[in-house]
């Protein structure tokens, strides 16, 4: 089960909802890239609230991400997209269904 994963949470600068909407967006083919990351969603909360969320099968999964390409893009245009710094928890997932069929 996909126990560990991680929510972070985005607030875009103003004017900058698209830009963060469009690097989320780009942040799909990193995600694929990434063996330990079998579950990713780039999320629209509210129209200047964004957030990420991942789950994995264990800690190291976990960490490996928030060492990995996306952790550090994120990071490096933070000052430019958010208005304040992302807030990232790690979560654990108590349950889990997916009957989704993914093209």
């Amino acid at each position: 089960m996909l126990k560990f994963a991680l929510f972070a949470r985005l607030e875009a600068k103003p004017g900058k909802e698209k830009a963060l909407a469009e690097f989320l967006g780009a942040g799909l083919s990193m995600a694929n890239e990434e063996q330990t990351t079998p579950l990713w969603f780039a999320l629209r909360i509210t129209p200047t609230s964004f957030a990420i969320f991942d789950a994995f099968a264990n800690e190291a999964a976990r960490q490996a991400h928030l060492n990995g390409p996306i952790a550090k893009a994120l990071m490096a245009n933070a000052a430019e997209l958010l208005a304040t710094p992302p807030n990232i928890e790690a979560i654990e997932v108590l349950g889990f269904k997916n009957k989704a069929q993914l093209t």
